[in-house]
């Protein structure tokens, strides 16, 4: 029972270095920790053209933060 526990994790490791590998080559700027939470916001059912349409208004809330900010001083 431990060497399928064992066996499983393995899997979903490897399988999250994929999707990292594959993250990286689009150049999505998510990190490992990032992407774990997008996946397993899609595997309870999010819409993934949503959950990336939520990340890029944020991105663009926080670049305009900083641009602001950088003004102020």
């Amino acid at each position: 029972m431990a060497s399928a526990a064992n066996a499983n994790l393995n899997a979903v490791r490897e399988t999250m270095d994929v999707l990292l590998e594959i993250s990286r080559l689009l150049n999505t700027g998510l990190d490992m920790e990032s992407l774990s939470i997008c996946v397993r916001l899609c595997e309870q059912g999010i819409n993934p053209e949503a959950l990336s349409a939520v990340i890029k208004e944020l991105r663009k809330a926080s670049e305009s933060l900083k641009a602001s900010e950088n003004g102020a001083n």
